[in-house]
C-alpha cells in the first residue's frame, strides 16, 4: 500500500461491502422517492372519491411498504456503512502508528504537539468523513442520477433530455463550482485550524512561563486575534454557502414549476391521468435531498487531500531505504557495538557524522562526550536503527542495526533525559520493561534501583499511581523508576542518554553510582555532555565537527591532553 494513498486501497479492499452500502443507500433513497409517488398518487385518487376503500387499496399498502423500506434500509445503510467505517479507520490508526513507530526516537524533532494532535485527532477522523460524507452520497446521487432520466424516458425522451440538462446544473455544475470557489478557503482553514492547534498547545504546556513573564494577556491578544482571522476567512465561507444553497432551492422550485407544467401538458393531452400530477411533482423533493449534499460533499476534497499530505510527513526519512530484515538472530551473549566510517546529514544541512568510528564490546564502558548538537542523539537513533547512515555503517555482531528490527529491543535500551511515566501504578509503570515480569521481579528491581523502601512507604506502595507524566515523583525518582524497568528488559547493552540533566549534583552523584553499580557486567553508551563521573568510564570518546577530536582513557586524556583537563576541571572543580 502507497503512502500516499489512504482512499482506494481501504475502497479496494472492502469493495463488497461498499457496493452493499451503495446499494442500500439507493434502495433508501428509491424507497424515499416511490413513498412521495405512491403518496401523491393515493391522494390524488382519494379527492376523487372512489365508490370502494379497495379501489385505493393497492396505493395504501405501497406507501406502508415503501414507508418500512426507507427505514430499515437507511437503518441497514449506517449499520453496514458505520461498520466499514470503523473498520477502516482502526486499520487507519494502525498503519500511522507503524509510520510512527520506526522514527519514534527522532518524532520530538519533527513534530510538535500540537501537529501530532491535529494528526491524530482531526485528519483521521476527516479521512472518515471522506467516505461517510463524500464516497457513498456521490456513488448513489450520481446513480439515482442515470436512473431517474431512464425511467422519465420512458413517459418522455424530449422532457427526459431537458431534465438531465436541469439535473446536471445540480449534480455536477454546482458541486464543481463550489470546489473551485471554496478551494483555497478550505485549505486556509484548515492550515490554520492546525496552526491554532499547535499555537494553543505550546502555550498550554509552558503555561506557567507566559504567567511568569508577564505577558499572558499579550499572547491572549495574539491568539485572539489570529482566532479572528480564521473566523473571517470561515464566514466568508458560510456566506458564499448560503448564496450557494438559495441558487439550489430556487432550482428545485423550478423544477417543480417545469414538473408541473409537463404533467399539465401531457394531462392535457390525454398522456397522463390526473391522479399522476401530484405524484410526479412530490417525487421531485426526495430526489433533490440527494442531490443537493454533493456541493458540501465536494468541497471537503481539498481538506481530505491536505489530511494525506499530512499524514505522510510522519512517515520516517528512512522508511524508503530500510534495508532487508537480518535473516540470523543476534547473539545477545557477547554483543560489539560498531560505527565504522560512520557518516549523516539531515536532508541537505551539513554533516552532522563525518567518518565516525568507534568499537565497545561486551562489558565495556564508554562515555560519548560533546556539546550540543554535535551528534550525540544522532548516534543514538543509528544504533537504534530508527536512522541510516549515508555512508559507513553502524552494526550490532557485524549486523546493521536498521535490519534487526525487533531485534534491537531485545539488545539494547535506553534511559533517557526524561523518560515517560504513564498514568498508572509504580507496579505497571515498572514492569513495563518486561510484561512477563512477576510482582516479586518488580520489588527485586526496585531494591537494586534504591527504592523499595521509599515505594513502601507510600499508602498504597506499590500500586500508588504515578500521575500524569509522573509528576508525582522527583526528577531522581523518575530516573530509578526507569532504571528499574531497564534492569527487567535484562538487554546486553544500555545507553545512557544524559539521564542526570537537571538533577542537582548531589542527587545526580548517587544515581550515577546506582546505575554504574546495578549495571555491572553490561555494556555500557554513557552519552553526556557533562564529564561529572566520567572516570567511571573505561574509554572516553570526544565528537565534535563529526569526528572523533579526542579518544582514550579517562586517565591518558587527562594527563595528556590539556584541553580534555580544562574542560574536566570546569565541570569537577579541584578541592
Amino acid at each position: 500500500m502507497k503512502n500516499e494513498e489512504w482512499i482506494r486501497p481501504y475502497i479496494k479492499q472492502n469493495a463488497r461491502l461498499f457496493v452493499l452500502v451503495v446499494c442500500l443507500g439507493a434502495v433508501t433513497i428509491f424507497s424515499a422517492a416511490f413513498l412521495m409517488f405512491t403518496s401523491g398518487f393515493l391522494i390524488s385518487k382519494a379527492a376523487t372519491r372512489p365508490e370502494n376503500i379497495l379501489l385505493i387499496y393497492v396505493p395504501i399498502v405501497a406507501v406502508r411498504t415503501f414507508g418500512i423500506a426507507r427505514s430499515v434500509s437507511r437503518y441497514a445503510e449506517r449499520l453496514v456503512g458505520h461498520h466499514i467505517i470503523l473498520k477502516i479507520v482502526s486499520d487507519m490508526r494502525v498503519r500511522l502508528y507503524n509510520m510512527l513507530e520506526p522514527g519514534a526516537l527522532m518524532l520530538r524533532s519533527r513534530f510538535r504537539t500540537g501537529d501530532m494532535l491535529g494528526i491524530l485527532a482531526e485528519d483521521i477522523e476527516h479521512l472518515q468523513d471522506a467516505f461517510l460524507k463524500t464516497v457513498f452520497p456521490a456513488i448513489s446521487a450520481l446513480l439515482l442520477y442515470a436512473v431517474s432520466i431512464i425511467a422519465l424516458g420512458f413517459f418522455s425522451w424530449p422532457f427526459a433530455a431537458l431534465m438531465a440538462i436541469y439535473l446536471f446544473v445540480l449534480v455536477v455544475l454546482f458541486p464543481v463550482v463550489s470546489l473551485l470557489v471554496t478551494k483555497a478557503k478550505n485549505t486556509r482553514l484548515k492550515s490554520g485550524r492546525n496552526a491554532l492547534y499547535s499555537r494553543l498547545t505550546d502555550a498550554v504546556l509552558g503555561v506557567s512561563d507566559w504567567m511568569f513573564s508577564g505577558r499572558q494577556h499579550s499572547f491572549v491578544e495574539s491568539y485572539e486575534k489570529e482566532e479572528n482571522a480564521w473566523f473571517e476567512i470561515e464566514q466568508k465561507r458560510q456566506r458564499f454557502t448560503r448564496w450557494r444553497d438559495f441558487a439550489a432551492q430556487c432550482l428545485v422550485a423550478g423544477l417543480i414549476l417545469l414538473m408541473l407544467f409537463w404533467t399539465a401538458g401531457q394531462n392535457a393531452d390525454g398522456e397522463l391521468a390526473r391522479t399522476m400530477i401530484a405524484a410526479f411533482v412530490l417525487v421531485i423533493f426526495p430526489l433533490t435531498e440527494a442531490f443537493l449534499p454533493l456541493s458540501d460533499a465536494l468541497t471537503e476534497v481539498p481538506g481530505y487531500q491536505d489530511s494525506v499530505r499530512r499524514m505522510n510527513k510522519t512517515a520516517p526519512q528512512t522508511e524508503t531505504a530500510r534495508i532487508a530484515p537480518a535473516a540470523e538472530k543476534l547473539d545477545l551473549n557477547d554483543v560489539t557495538l560498531r560505527f565504522d566510517h560512520v557518516a549523516f546529514s539531515y536532508d541537505d544541512s551539513s554533516q552532522v557524522l563525518n567518518q565516525f568510528s568507534f568499537t565497545l564490546r561486551q562489558g565495556e564502558k564508554m562515555a560519548l562526550l560533546g556539546r550540543s548538537g554535535s551528534g550525540k542523539s544522532t548516534s543514538l537513533a543509528l544504533i537504534e536503527g530508527a536512522l541510516t547512515p549515508d555512508s559507513g555503517k553502524v552494526t550490532l555482531n557485524g549486523m546493521e542495526t536498521a535490519s534487526l528490527d525487533d531485534q534491537i529491543a531485545e539488545a539494547v535500551s535506553v534511559l533517557n533525559q526524561k523518560p515517560h511515566l504513564f498514568d498508572t501504578s509504580i507496579l505497571n509503570n515498572i514492569r513495563l520493561g518486561n510484561g512477563q515480569a512477576s510482582d516479586e521481579d518488580v520489588r527485586r528491581a526496585a531494591r537494586q534501583v534504591q527504592l523499595h523502601n521509599y515505594i513502601e512507604s507510600l499508602p498504597d506502595g506499590y500500586d500508588t499511581s504515578v500521575q500524569e507524566t509522573g509528576i508525582r515523583f522527583s526528577g531522581g525518582e523518575r530516573q530509578r523508576i526507569a532504571l528499574a524497568r531497564i534492569l527487567l528488559q535484562d538487554t546486553p547493552i544500555i545507553i545512557l542518554d544524559e539521564p542526570t540533566v537537571g538533577l542537582d549534583p548531589i542527587t545526580e552523584r548517587d544515581l550515577l553510582d546506582t546505575i554504574f553499580d546495578v549495571l555491572k557486567g553490561k555494556t555500557i553508551l554513557w552519552i553526556t555532555h557533562h564529564l561529572a563521573g566520567v572516570e567511571a568510564a573505561d574509554k572516553v570518546v570526544f565528537l565534535e565537527n563529526g569526528k572523533a577530536e579526542m579518544e582514550g582513557t579517562h586517565e591518558e586524556l587527562l594527563a595528556g591532553n590539556e584541553r580534555y583537563r580544562r574542560l574536566y576541571h570546569l565541570d569537577v572543580p579541584v578541592r
